[in-house]
């Protein structure tokens, strides 16, 4: 995979920013020059949306007074693996880590507050039993974001799995989930006509962790299918679903207003419930993020490769 080093010329003259890009040419990486306006844009989506829904998720499952690794419909491997453990190395950290990006960060508001909104209005097309409606949306937001993409993705089941709090072994029957999260996050992308594969030249390990979770629900049509008819069917995860919507309307609010005091009892409330479990999740986490990076890795040489192979 190659490398990439962003040079942002940001109030500085044509030859500071010339001495800057000499200097950093003794990297054999690729140099991709941004506005500042253009990386907030994009640090708004690959950081500050990112941690939104993961804070969110924490919020809607303290609201619910839920260890989610204690929960049975939780302890399926997988996907949930990914979103317990982020959520825990997020709230292992510093609230005004998260608050910065997103506080200060204009474009991090809008695209906050445009995350909020689809999860919103998704969770009314799920009470409301509009199926068509909700399919509809998101078939438009798979096609708009991951029409027309061949690749392979980046996380499967028998890594994931490895990486549990759980102390209990996944039961093996996978309990059908309507992912809001995931769901909301493309319909978000959509409507503001983003393609997040554009935004990774300023990626972070959680961002493409969030990417490849994504990517893996909405790969596989009948897992996508799953969740459409799980949103509409099923009331197994509706308490969480109501809990996450309203999580996420608060962390908007928060960062609507600028409210540094607010955001910080916000995220300190949560983080003390699932303080005892931090350390784990912390290790976990970061075998899981070297793993699949690792895995990426791979997989990149393997392309480069057969490209040369082809070029003979």
């Amino acid at each position: 995979m190659e490398s990439i080093k962003v040079i942002i010329s940001h109030r500085a003259s044509a030859s500071s920013t010339a001495l800057i890009t000499r200097i950093l040419s003794c990297f054999a990486s690729k140099t991709v020059y941004l506005s500042a306006l253009e990386h907030d844009r994009i640090t708004a989506d690959t950081q500050a949306v990112t941690h939104a829904a993961f804070l969110s998720m924490g919020t809607a499952w303290h609201a619910n007074a839920q260890f989610p690794w204690e929960v049975e419909r939780y302890n399926a491997g997988g996907v949930e693996n990914v979103k317990i453990n982020i959520m825990m190395r997020i709230y292992s950290n510093k609230w005004h880590v998260y608050a910065g990006l997103a506080i200060l960060n204009p474009a991090a508001r809008d695209q906050i507050r445009a995350y909020a909104e689809s999860v919103t209005e998704l969770f009314k097309l799920m009470i409301s039993h509009k199926t068509e409606e909700f399919r509809q949306r998101i078939l438009k937001g798979r096609e708009a974001v991951f029409g027309g993409r061949k690749r392979e993705v980046l996380l499967r089941d028998d890594i994931l799995d490895q990486y549990s709090l759980s102390a209990r072994l996944p039961n093996g029957q996978r309990r059908p989930n309507s992912h809001l999260s995931l769901l909301a996050m493309v319909d978000c992308w959509w409507k503001l006509g983003i393609v997040p594969y554009e935004h990774m030249i300023c990626e972070t390990p959680l961002f493409r962790l969030w990417l490849g979770v994504v990517e893996y629900i909405y790969s596989d049509v009948t897992l996508l299918e799953e969740c459409i008819r799980t949103a509409m069917e099923d009331d197994t995860f509706r308490m969480d679903d109501l809990e996450f919507t309203f999580a996420a309307r608060g962390w908007s609010d928060a960062v609507s207003f600028g409210d540094f005091e607010g955001y910080r009892k916000r995220f300190e409330k949560v983080q003390t419930y699932f303080a005892p479990r931090v350390a784990e999740a912390t290790r976990l986490g970061n075998e899981m993020i070297a793993k699949i990076f690792e895995k990426t890795r791979e997989e990149g040489a393997s392309n480069e490769d057969a490209k040369g192979d082809s070029s003979l």
